[in-house]
């Protein structure tokens, strides 16, 4: 199944996608935890909303605006330097251990939402990825057993702020700023995907491409990942892992291709799906002052 969050006539809805058209299941009980408990529910509760769904009013895909699957994951995790030939691009040499960070969970935005250039830097630049989603609360998880604990797959535009992802050993404060973690279109459930390890993934910026890669070529897979990070803590139904970009990123090109407003970035992964992002200039309305009458403001 493909099961998607989409806002019609201003309200906002769960669906299973069929063929041009969307199911609406938001009445399902199966929904009351959103995604993250729809997936813990297990295979029963995906049963049952593919029974719903079957029985639902359907709603053509082209008048509803598809949201972020998973508003708010639990966690979102991703990985650095994982497809060789973007380690060569970048100069550097592979890592014998996966590099992993954090990306604060309010960077996310749905497919269709615009990308803040932000006011504090002009290294704005594009990471296609394949997302993983987690299906069950799981720890010290095998990598021979990864695959049952995936949820299901999205598709992640790793958004990095160049000169800010290195401020910082973790990385996290140039991966984490607002509207900088696109997500979608939808949710596609594990049984879809026969194998993680061999899909075509590809980036186009104003529709040249730019990256063109197959998951394949990862250093670490898919479920080597699950079971590293697994080891260290517990995954839970809706933690995103974003597993990596190949090369072609923009900061690495000659000359560079770093994102500026008016500039659109679409991002495929076979089997998934696609999402497509404007860039805009960060708005003024994004900051904050203080207000004088606010305890502890100026006075």
């Amino acid at each position: 199944m493909r099961i998607a969050r989409f806002l019609e006539a201003g309200r906002e809805c769960h669906g299973v996608i069929r063929g041009d058209d969307v199911s609406d299941v938001s009445g399902s009980p199966e929904l009351a935890g959103g995604i993250p408990g729809l997936l813990a529910g297990g295979s029963r509760a995906l049963a049952a909303l593919h029974d719903a769904a079957a029985r639902a009013r359907r709603v053509p895909l082209a008048d509803v605006r598809l949201l972020a699957p998973i508003a708010r994951p639990p966690k979102f995790l991703a990985i650095g330097l994982n497809y060789a030939d973007h380690v060569k691009e970048a100069g550097l040499e592979p890592p014998t251990f996966p590099v992993f960070f954090n990306k604060q969970t309010t960077c996310v935005v749905g497919p269709g939402d615009a990308i803040h250039r932000p006011r504090v830097s002009a290294l704005l630049d594009y990471e296609g990825e394949l997302g993983v989603v987690i299906g069950r609360r799981c720890r010290h998880v095998p990598a021979e057993r990864a695959r049952e604990v995936i949820g299901g797959y999205l598709v992640v535009n790793d958004v990095t702020v160049r000169d800010w992802q290195f401020k910082a050993p973790t990385m996290t404060l140039g991966k984490s700023f607002d509207t900088h973690g696109p997500i979608g279109p939808w949710l596609v459930t594990a049984d879809e995907i026969a194998d993680p390890q061999d899909l075509r993934i590809r980036t186009w910026v104003n529709g040249e491409l730019v990256q063109d890669a197959s998951t394949r070529e990862m250093i670490f897979g898919v479920a080597e990942q699950i079971a590293t990070l697994s080891t260290a803590f517990t995954l839970e139904p809706g933690d995103v892992i974003s597993t990596g970009t190949p090369a072609g990123v923009g900061i690495v090109r000659k000359p560079m291709l770093l994102l500026k407003a008016g500039d659109v970035v679409r991002v495929e992964v076979e089997g998934v799906g696609a999402i497509e992002n404007p860039v805009i200039d960060e708005p003024e309305d994004t900051a904050i002052g203080m207000i004088a009458d606010e305890p502890g403001g100026p006075e």
